[in-house]
C-alpha cells in the first residue's frame, strides 16, 4: 500500500508530536509512513519508540509507520506534508523573555506572541523557519505545511518571505475554547445541553491570539445581540481576583473565563476570540498589575513552570493506557485528511491575506475562516469588526511588518522599532533601548 509521507519538524517533541501521532491512528482513510526530525537526535529516537507503541496499541501498524530522519534534508525528500512543532531554543531563554521586561515594570501572561518577549521569540525563530522553508522549496515544493510554533503570525510569514511559491498554513486551537464558551452561553440561555463547539460558528478575523468575533450562530440564528445584553451587563463581571489566587496556588496558568473577551465587546463592540492571557497582551489595559490581570480571573504563566514542564516532558515515560487514542479537539490530521480529499472543513486558518480580512494589507498573515478540501484553501471573507478594534489590529499588523522585515535582514535598529512600536512597551526611549539590548543579548537561540 503505498503511504502518505508526512515529516514532523520537532519531531521530539512530547507535545504536538505525539498528540498527532495518536490522532492519526482514529482514522481508516490513509496510511501514512511519519518521518521525525529533531535537532535533538535522541529526542526523535524516543519519540519514534512511543510512536511506534501508539501504532501497536491502536491497531494501525499495518497502515502507519514511523522512523527517524539525520539532517532535515533526509526529512523532508519525497514528503506530501510538513508539520512544523519546534521550541526554538533552549527552555531556560525564556526566563530572560519574561524576567528582564518585568523588571521594568512591564508583564507579560505569555510571552510567546507579542510584547518584548514575543519579539525575542520571533527573532530566535524566524532565521529557522527561513531555513526551513528553503529547504521545503528544494526537497518537497509541493508540500502542505502547518505551522504550530509561535508567534504563529510571523513563523508563518517567514515560509512565505523565504518561499513564496510554499503552501502553508499556521493552525491555532484559541477560537476552540472561544466556542465552548459561546456555546455554554447559549445553552443557558435556551435551557438546554451545552452544544458541540463545533456546531457554533463564529465570523472570526484579525490576527493570531488577537481575533475577534463578529457573528456567533447556531442552528442559523445569530446570537451576538444576546451576548451583548451580557456584556452590559455589571453581572457578567465579578471580581475574580480570590479564583486567580487560587489558579496561583494550584499552578492552573491556563484557565479562561473570557471577561477580557467579554471587556472588548462591552468597551469596543467585538467580542474577543482567543483566550484572555493572549489578548491582554495585545493592550496595555489588563497587565498594568497582577492586581489588574486577576480581577478577570487570568494569571501570568511564570518561567517556574515553563522549565518544570520542559524536565517533565523530557523525563516522560508513558503508560500503554495513555497511548490509547481518544478524540482531541486538536484540527491537524482533519486539516491533513480534507487536504488530501476525503472531506471539506470549515475551520479558523491563519493564511496570507487575499482580502478576507479587508481591513488588513494584502498578504500578510491573517486569521479568519476557510473552507479545506483537496489541495486546497478558500478562504472565506469575514464581517469587519468595529473601527477600534480595527485601528488595534493595524497597529499590531504594522508592529509584525516592521519585526518581519527587520529579522529578514538582521536589522536591529529596525527591530527597534517594532519593539518601541509595542503597546505593552510604555517606556520612554532610553529605557526602552536599555531593555532592547539587554534582551538582544540575553535571549539570543542557543541549544
Amino acid at each position: 500500500m503505498e503511504k502518505t509521507r508526512i515529516c514532523i519538524i520537532g519531531g521530539g517533541s512530547r507535545l504536538w508530536a505525539i498528540q498527532f501521532l495518536k490522532d492519526l491512528t482514529l482514522q481508516d482513510k490513509v496510511g501514512a509512513h511519519v518521518v521525525l526530525y529533531d535537532i535533538d537526535r535522541q529526542a526523535a529516537l524516543n519519540n519514534e519508540a512511543v510512536a511506534n507503541e501508539i501504532f501497536r496499541i491502536n491497531g494501525r501498524s499495518d497502515r502507519l509507520s514511523v522512523s527517524v530522519a539525520s539532517t532535515l534534508s533526509e526529512g523532508l525528500r519525497g514528503v506530501d506534508f510538513v508539520i512544523i512543532a519546534i521550541e526554538p531554543g533552549v527552555t531556560d531563554i525564556r526566563k530572560h523573555d519574561l524576567g528582564l521586561p518585568e523588571e521594568y515594570g512591564i508583564l507579560q501572561s505569555v510571552g510567546d506572541t507579542t510584547g518584548p518577549g514575543g519579539l525575542m521569540r520571533a527573532r530566535r525563530a524566524l532565521p529557522l523557519f527561513f531555513d526551513f522553508a528553503r529547504e521545503i522549496e528544494k526537497n518537497a515544493p509541493d508540500a502542505w505545511v502547518i505551522n504550530y510554533t509561535n508567534p504563529l503570525t510571523l513563523c508563518t510569514a517567514a515560509l512565505y518571505k523565504a518561499y513564496p511559491g510554499i503552501k502553508a498554513l499556521g493552525c491555532c486551537h484559541e477560537v476552540f475554547g472561544t466556542e465552548k464558551f459561546v456555546a455554554s452561553l447559549i445553552a443557558k440561555k435556551l435551557g438546554i445541553e451545552v452544544p458541540d463547539r463545533r456546531e457554533i460558528e463564529l465570523d472570526v478575523s484579525g490576527v493570531n491570539h488577537f481575533t475577534f468575533v463578529t457573528a456567533a450562530r447556531y442552528k442559523g440564528v445569530d446570537y451576538m445581540p444576546y451576548l451583548k445584553e451580557l456584556a452590559a451587563d455589571d453581572a457578567s463581571f465579578p471580581d475574580l481576583t480570590e479564583t486567580a489566587r487560587k489558579r496561583v496556588e494550584e499552578g492552573k496558568w491556563f484557565d479562561s473565563d473570557h471577561l477580557v473577551a467579554l471587556r472588548f465587546l462591552r468597551d469596543f463592540g467585538s467580542l474577543g476570540a482567543a483566550g484572555d492571557r493572549h489578548l491582554a497582551e495585545f493592550v496595555p489595559f489588563f497587565l498594568t498589575s497582577d492586581e489588574e490581570a486577576w480581577r478577570y480571573g487570568f494569571v501570568r504563566t511564570p518561567y517556574s513552570y515553563r522549565e518544570q514542564e520542559a524536565k517533565r516532558k523530557r523525563e516522560k515515560v508513558y503508560a500503554p493506557e495513555e497511548l490509547k487514542a481518544v478524540p482531541s479537539d486538536e484540527e491537524g490530521v482533519d486539516i491533513l485528511l480534507s487536504l488530501m480529499g476525503e472531506r471539506t472543513l470549515k475551520t479558523n486558518i491563519n493564511i496570507p491575506n487575499k482580502g478576507q480580512v479587508r481591513y488588513l494589507c494584502d498578504g500578510h498573515i491573517v486569521e479568519s475562516n476557510g473552507y479545506i478540501s483537496a489541495d486546497s484553501i478558500v478562504p472565506i471573507v469575514s464581517e469587519n469588526p468595529t473601527l477600534p478594534i480595527i485601528s488595534l489590529e493595524e497597529r499590531i499588523a504594522a508592529e509584525q511588518d516592521i519585526a518581519l522585515e527587520a529579522i529578514w535582514k538582521d536589522d536591529m535598529d529596525l527591530l527597534f522599532q517594532a519593539f518601541l512600536l509595542d503597546p505593552l512597551v510604555s517606556l520612554g526611549v532610553d529605557e526602552a533601548h536599555e531593555l532592547f539590548s539587554r534582551m538582544l543579548d540575553k535571549c539570543a537561540i542557543r541549544y
